[in-house]
């Protein structure tokens, strides 16, 4: 590698690491609508960049400027999806307990098992369904993801118990994205158990925060 391909390419990589560590919300005001748009093409013109100067050997810096503006556009282009589809979901679904994260490279639909299912029921409540139908069918008209379902609990009980639980749940709320329409190559079901909290379990509120259900619906490009 040469000098100035090794200088382009690293000094673009720290560029990299750097937004990577930023916080989403500090790339743009809270109340601007496109921050995950712009969020992804600054990430996606760093990587492409990166690309383009390590793949260009006889001009790095013009591998690096193609590479960024290539890698721009794809990043904006996700970033609009997360944006769109993370709205429309606000506006379809009934239960203010259900709560949607645009992550910058995903979305976070979490619902809690509390309103989800009964004590140690993995059957889904009639009450809920309904959101989960929404839910599929906004899957169904953004078909370029793969989805995730992660199950979690608190830690009462047996750890084993809670594991075998948060599996149950993961697949009982895939099937209802699947039986409405979802391809079910596109979904992965995860049990975590006990084991990634999002929240202290010491407190009752706390307990209630880790038991819960993500669908993490991640773009194609990022998967």
């Amino acid at each position: 590698m040469t000098i100035s391909k090794l200088v382009v390419s690293s000094g673009l990589c720290s560029a990299l690491f750097l937004a990577g560590c930023t916080d989403p919300g500090t790339l743009n005001l809270p109340s601007d609508p496109n921050q995950n748009t712009k969020q992804g093409a600054l990430l996606g013109g760093l990587v492409g960049a990166g690309v383009g100067a390590i793949a260009n050997d006889s001009d790095p810096l013009l591998g690096a400027l193609a590479g960024g503006a290539i890698g721009a556009a794809g990043g904006g282009l996700i970033g609009n999806q997360l944006d769109r589809q993370a709205a429309e979901l606000r506006q379809q679904l009934a239960n203010d307990g259900i709560t949607i994260v645009n992550a910058g490279d995903r979305l976070i639909v979490t619902v809690p098992n509390d309103i989800t299912f009964d004590t140690d029921s993995s059957t889904v409540r009639p009450a809920l369904r309904s959101d989960l139908v929404r839910v599929g069918q906004n899957l169904v008209r953004y078909p370029n993801s793969a989805v995730q379902v992660i199950g979690h609990t608190d830690s009462d009980g047996e750890a084993s118990y809670n594991q075998a639980l948060s599996e149950r749940r993961a697949r009982s709320v895939a099937d209802v994205l699947q039986a409405n329409g979802v391809n079910g190559a596109r979904i992965s079901t995860i049990g975590l158990g006990e084991n990634r909290p999002a929240a202290s379990n010491l407190t009752p509120e706390g307990k209630a925060r880790n038991r819960r259900v993500d669908i993490e619906i991640i773009p194609n490009g990022n998967t």
